[in-house]
Formats: structure tokens, C-alpha cells, sequence
């Protein structure tokens, strides 16, 4: 049986979901095909949705119309704004998720969602036909043919667990890996590496004593992920904070010769910032303790992930490890941890558009490119969604810029530096965080995602009423006077927020100022110099990136270019001499080179 689409999306976890959704509210008939329909958007790790830099991801993601942030906000059970002391350049909302009810909001949402169709069946090969036409094979023994494809198959291609000793094959604990995706994507010309991540175990709540330990609270007034939630509703948990100890460690240091990390068995580059406890031990050995979250995965489960014991030790070791820490000791396991190793694809090999280099109409997004985490992963979903259906429409692809989001920055160093860890967003590699908060993620966003008809106008409507009242109200407080400072010179005092001045000037409370919009006079005033600094930056950073780098640049006919650089570019292909600036082994004095050969060459063609 044959069956055709315009876009089919291969995996169903988070970098899935968002593709799947955007292609098909863009109007191509679009096929999701998972494993298992029942694991769709599962939490394979720990139970929560956004943290640092990647609650940033999230606001983007929903900013240009997908759907992550509006799901948390639906199944969270706790909220918390992260760095909410600091300045508001590394502030990021984070949630914990009922976990199973996460999962199956979304699933609900997908079954709903108009011209997507899912189907549960194991692609094990992919053949490029004529006129970029794709033909899948599924493991039913179906046969789907599409106009695109997008690859997302996290952690499944060539999965292989570690317990101990012990090595199962599978792309999550019980589940089968995908094991001649691999051998075709090879055969299509893809280079193809192993990475390595991990879990911890779980235990149940009704064995924690829980009168030992810390708690952990939310915020009283949540701070919500999607620009269209109005308010959390749902009721918030306590999590808990607990610690390893010496008796802790010893029992792992006793055992690391049994760990897969630590015998070789385990080949592959694991999380440099998410290390398992062995590897917490045996980095920081004068560290006597490590904290521990225990985070409830659910209003309807009692069980607990163990947020900081990331483990492959054997089971044996494992139950020695929790009953050694406080509040702990009586604790039963109900999931052990585990490591898993996978394949993915190095992704120098990609496209910013995220299509690949060397098969046309075909798309990669998520763990297969080397990221971890469930917000990097649907960052890159919903660009390759928009992506596979503007090629599929003859349209230039649409890609975010380093210092217009989170998602360029990440996709940009993909791209040009490649991974050769799981890669993790962090608020540092963005040069230009202070524009790129969490809060003004709508303003920065929201006029992509209604280009490509994933914002509505009503939304529209309500982010251009927003930027009205912005630019009214500090229009109103710069010609305001209280004694002699106008309100705007007021509230760029450290001591002064946007409260105090409704104290003190009765007409501005007559305004009716929405609080997110408090919050953004608030910001604009006190880091106006900043900002305005940074603006300066971006305008030098623009004037690089649109010096366009032909597809088939010959770099070896350039005098004085270094034979590295040469190289370099000649296989990363950057489309512009600011992404070539970027990769490692490309000096200043190399781009400098560039940029003069650019500039001749221009002016010949203008003196012709």
C-alpha cells in the first residue's frame, strides 16, 4: 500500500510535535509517524519545561505560533521564575509538568489539528526519486511518499542502554531503537556519530520522608509560557531539596569499576552540563555533597524524579545510593536510571534553513542534530516545519538571525561550529541576551508567525495595541513632571518600579496599564543606555551577515586566505561572511581578507 503527503514528520517527541503541527496549520497535508502513538511528547527525562535560556526557547517557540508554551501552561504544577533577583537579561520561566498529562494534551492536540493525519509505524528506509520526490518504507510494510521529510528521531537511531554490565538495545527504557533508519541515512550520504545522555532513577513518593527535607515552592503569581494564557489555573505542588553525602560517594567510588562510564564500555561524548553522579564525583573530588530535586511527576502518580543522580551504575549499587541520602532511606525505586548511546547526524551537515546539504527536501530537527533538551528540540521543530513547506512552495527559507532570537543563535552554532557534545542553550551564548528576553519574545516574534499564518489577527491586533500603549505611556511619563524630574527620569532610579509611580501620579493610574506592559516601560527605562548599546552592536552585526557568500565560492583562488580557512569554509559553506566569522579556525584576519575580495569583486561588477 502506498499512501502520499506533502510533508512527513518522522518521531514523535517534542522537535515532532511542532513540526508536524506548523506544516499542517500551513496548509500541506502532513503525516506524523512515531513508534508508538501512546509516547507522544513523552518526558523522557526529567518532568518540566523551560529553565534557563531554554524558557527563552519556549516564549520564542510560542511567539511565532507553536504550541509547548500553551501546553505547560495547561498541565504545569509548579512555576517558578528563574533568576528573578538578577537582571532581567537572564530571568527564564520554568515549570514543572504533570507529566502524563502533558503528553496526552498534546497528542489531543495533534489528533485535532486539521490536515494532520498520525500513524504508527517504524520508517526503516528513505529513497530520494525524481523531482525530489521521497519515498518512505515503514516497517508495516506501507510505503509513504511526501515532497518533504523531516527527520526527528531523538535518542531512537541505533539506541543502545547501559546498566551496569548489562546493554539492551532501545531508544528509551522498554522501547525499540531505530536501527535501519541509521544504515539508510548513511546510504543517503550522511556522516553519522554517537552521543550519549542519561537518566536518574525514579522513586515513590509515599516511602520519602519528606519532614526532613527542604521544601521547594512556586511562585504565588505564576508567570505563564504562552502570550495567550491569561492566568494559571491549574492547582501547584511543593518540590524538595535533598543532598549526597560521604557515605554517598563512597559507595559510587567503591563501584565506578562496574559503572559503563568509567570501564569503557561506553564510547560516546555524554552532557558536559548535565553529568551523571558518577562523573559529579570524579570531576569535583573535594565536593562532599550534590543537590538533589525530587520533583513529583503528577497530580495522579506518587512517583518522584531525582533531578542531579543522572546514573548507569548497576541496580544493586543504585538502591545502596538512594537509601544512603536524607529523607531517602526507606525510599522504594520504581524506574532505575540508565545511560543510553545513540546516533546522530554532526550538524555542519545541515543548512540554517535546516535542510540537509546533501539531499534536497529533506529536514533534521532535534537530538538528531546533536541538541538535548525538549526546548532546543522544538525550537528546531517549528523552524523546520516552516522551513519544509516554504521549499515545498518555491519560497526563500525563513531563518532567524543571532540577535533576533534564542532560535538563531542556537541553529547558528549548529550550523557553523557544529557538536560534538549534546549541546545545551544557555543564556552565555547569546551576545545579545539583553534584547532577547523571555518578556519581549511577542514583540521580537509574533510578526513571523503571522506571515506564515500561525499567528492570527487577533493576536496581531492585541500585540500592536500592546506596542500602542508602550510607546503612549512612555511618552506620557517622559513629559510628566514631578517636582523636577519627569516620571520617566523617576523610574530609571534602582530604588523606583512602575508601582511606585501609580502611587504618586493619580492620572497615570487612570490609565489602566496592563502589567505586561508596566513591565516593559519598566525594562526600557532602566536599561535604555544598555540597550540602546547593544542595538548599536546588532546594526555592525547586520551589516556583516548580509555580505552574502556565493553557494560555490572557489576559497583556494583567494590570495593570502589561510589553507585552514580555506578548508574550513570550502566544507561548512557558510552563506554569509558573518557565519563564516563564526566557525572555529576562521581567524580575523582571514575574514578580513574575505570581506576586501568582496568588496572588489562588487566593485568590478558596478564598473561594468
Amino acid at each position: 500500500m502506498q499512501i502520499c503527503y506533502d510533508v512527513i514528520v518522522v518521531g514523535g517527541g517534542h522537535a515532532g510535535c511542532e513540526a508536524a503541527l506548523v506544516s499542517a496549520r500551513m496548509g500541506m497535508q502532513t503525516a506524523l509517524l512515531t513508534m508508538n502513538l501512546d509516547t507522544i511528547a513523552q518526558m523522557s527525562c526529567n518532568p518540566a519545561i523551560g529553565g534557563l535560556a531554554k524558557g527563552q526557547l519556549v516564549r520564542e517557540v510560542d511567539a511565532l505560533g507553536g504550541e509547548m508554551g500553551k501546553v505547560i501552561d495547561a498541565t504545569g504544577i509548579q512555576f517558578r521564575l528563574l533568576n528573578a533577583s538578577k537582571g532581567h537579561a537572564v530571568r527564564s520561566p520554568r515549570a514543572q509538568a504533570d507529566k502524563r498529562l502533558y503528553q496526552f494534551t498534546m497528542k489531543r492536540r495533534l489528533e485535532e489539528q486539521v490536515n494532520l493525519s498520525l500513524r504508527q509505524d517504524s520508517v526503516e528506509d528513505i529513497v530520494v526519486h525524481d523531482k525530489g520526490i521521497l519515498a518512505l518504507a515503514g516497517k508495516s510494510g506501507t510505503s509513504y511518499r511526501a515532497k518533504a521529510v523531516i527527520i526527528t528521531t531523538g535518542t531512537f537511531l541505533n539506541g543502545l542502554i547501559h546498566i551496569g554490565s548489562s546493554q539492551s538495545t532501545g531508544g528509551r527504557s522498554s522501547e525499540p531503537s531505530a536501527d535501519k533508519l541509521s544504515n539508510s541515512l548513511q546510504n543517503l550520504g550522511f556522516e553519522l556519530d554517537r552521543l550519549k545522555t542519561g537518566t536518574p532513577p525514579r522513586l515513590n513518593g509515599n516511602r520519602i520522608n519528606y519532614s526532613v527535607l527542604q521544601e521547594q515552592v512556586g511562585d504565588e503569581q505564576p508567570t505563564a509560557f504562552s502570550f495567550s494564557t491569561e492566568k494559571i489555573q491549574r492547582p501547584q505542588i511543593k518540590c524538595y531539596i535533598t543532598y549526597t553525602n560521604s557515605l554517598t560517594h563512597d559507595i559510587i567510588r567503591s563501584n565506578l569499576d562496574r559503572s559503563p562510564n568509567f570501564t569503557g564500555q561506553i564510547k560516546a561524548v555524554g552532557p558536559r552540563y548535565c553529568p551523571s553522579i558518577e562523573d559529579k564525583i570524579t570531576r569535583f573530588p573535594d565536593k562532599d555533597h550534590h543537590q538533589i530535586f525530587l520533583e513529583p511527576e503528577g497530580l495522579d502518580t506518587t512517583e518522584v524524579y531525582c533531578n542531579g543522580i543522572s546514573t548507569s551504575i548497576p541496580f544493586d549499587v543504585q538502591e545502596a545510593m538512594i537509601h544512603s541520602i536524607k529523607g531517602l532511606e526507606n525510599a522504594d525505586i520504581t524506574r532505575y536510571g540508565y545511560a543510553i548511546e545513540y546516533d546522530y547526524v554532526p550538524p555542519t551537515q545541515i543548512k540554517p534553513s535546516l535542510e540537509a546539504k546533501n539531499v534536497e527536501n529533506v529536514f533534521l530537527a532535534g537530538q538528531i542534530n546533536g541538541t538535548s533538551g525538549y526546548e532546543e528540540a522544538a525550537a528546531q521543530g517549528i523552524m523546520a516545519g516552516i522551513n519544509a513547506v516554504l521549499k515545498i512552495k518555491g519560497c526563500e527559507p525563513f531563518i532567524l538571525g543571532r540577535s533576533e532570537a534564542y532560535i538563531g543563535v542556537l541553529i547558528d552554532d549548529l550550523v557553523t561550529k557544529g557538536t560534538q557534545e549534546p549541546y545545551r542553550m544557555f543564556t552565555s551564548r547569546a551576545e545579545y541576551r539583553l534584547v532577547l528576553r523571555h518578556d519581549n519574545a511577542d514583540r521580537r516574534l509574533m510578526k513571523y508567525g503571522y506571515k506564515y499564518g500561525l499567528i492570527n489577527k487577533k493576536q496581531l491586533n492585541e500585540l500592536l495595541e500592546k506596542e500602542k500603549s508602550i510607546s503612549e505611556t512612555i511618552e506620557y511619563l517622559e513629559y510628566s513632571k514631578r517636582e523636577q524630574d519627569s516620571l520617566l527620569k523617576l523610574l530609571k532610579r534602582p530604588n523606583m518600579c512602575f508601582k511606585d509611580l501609580l502611587e504618586i501620579d493619580n492620572n497615570l493610574r487612570k490609565r489602566n496599564i496592563s502589567v505586561p506592559v508596566q513591565e516593559q516601560v519598566e525594562i526600557e527605562a532602566k536599561y535604555e543606555g544598555y540597550i540602546n548599546r547593544q542595538k548599536r552592536q546588532i546594526e555592525k552585526f547586520k551589516k556583516m551577515e548580509k555580505l552574502a557568500l556565493p553557494p560555490h565560492f572557489h576559497y583556494e583562488s583567494i590570495p593570502g586566505l589561510r589553507k585552514e580557512a580555506q578548508q574550513k569554509l570550502d566544507r561548512f559553506r557558510p552563506v554569509s561572511l558573518g557565519q563564516a566569522s563564526r566557525i572555529s579556525g576562521v581567524s580575523p584576519a582571514d575574514i578580513s581578507i574575505l570581506m576586501v575580495y568582496l568588496m572588489s569583486k562588487s566593485k568590478k561588477k558596478l564598473n561594468r
